[in-house]
Formats: structure tokens, C-alpha cells, sequence
């Protein structure tokens, strides 16, 4: 993947079944994929380095972003999952990497502004269940 322009990663929500609608114009925003493996270090350990148990342990998606809101609706949204405590489908649209989907929580809203500037907000999504993954 070569340099890519940071504007360009999208953060969807699913609007209506299969359908997703970009929820904002995000200035800043990350995602972060963890998959800490399972310790099965032991006494007889080669060296005493430590050991992973292959396929054991927890993965997750974390996606932090922080910007201004689309429209009303895109706002709307995101408040009502919050207030509600859902888990709706987004898509996390990486240019020239893929698109990662799935249910996510959203976990922190906030929101913010200066007497003479736009209100912005930022949240931070955690995944809620398996997530699948598209190459672009």
C-alpha cells in the first residue's frame, strides 16, 4: 500500500439492510487491529522464550476518529446508537488496503467547539462481533 491521502479512509454505518451511508468528514481518525495471542509458555520452553497457543486469544477492531458531521442524518445516527446502546454495522473503508465490516459499539461521543468555528465531535468505535474483511 503507497501513500494514500488521510481524507480518503471512510467510516460508514449500515443505513438500511446492505446499504451504508458515510457518516462524516472525519480530519482524524485511526483503526487499530489487536490480536494478542494465548500464552503457552512452560518450564520446558526452548531458550525460556515465550510461546503462543496458534488461534487462541481475542481479536478486536478499535476505530477512533474525530471530525464534523455529514448532515443531520449521519448525526442523528450515530447519537441514537449511542443513547440506545446498539451495536450497528459500519464499514472501515482503507484506500488500496480493503474494507473491514462487522458490528461495532460505539463506546465514547464527544462533542466540541469554539465560539467561531464548527462544532466537531469524536468517537471511538469497538467491535461487537466477527468482522470480515475485503481486499481492495
Amino acid at each position: 500500500m503507497g501513500a494514500q491521502q488521510g481524507r480518503a479512509l471512510l467510516v460508514k454505518i449500515e443505513s438500511a439492510p446492505g446499504v451504508f451511508a458515510t457518516v462524516a468528514g472525519l480530519r482524524a481518525r485511526a483503526i487499530q487491529l489487536s490480536a494478542p495471542g494465548a500464552d503457552a509458555t512452560h518450564a520446558d520452553s526452548e531458550g525460556a522464550w515465550r510461546e503462543i497457543l496458534a488461534g487462541a486469544g481475542v481479536k478486536s477492531a478499535s476505530v477512533t476518529g474525530a471530525g464534523i458531521f455529514k448532515d443531520a442524518a449521519s448525526d442523528a445516527a450515530i447519537r441514537a446508537a449511542f443513547f440506545a446502546g446498539s451495536t450497528p454495522r459500519f464499514q472501515i473503508v482503507v484506500p488500496d488496503f480493503g474494507t473491514i465490516e462487522g458490528a461495532f459499539h460505539i463506546a465514547a461521543l464527544e462533542y466540541a467547539g469554539q465560539h467561531d468555528g464548527a462544532a466537531t465531535f469524536s468517537m471511538t468505535l469497538n467491535s461487537a462481533g466477527a468482522l470480515t474483511f475485503e481486499a481492495a
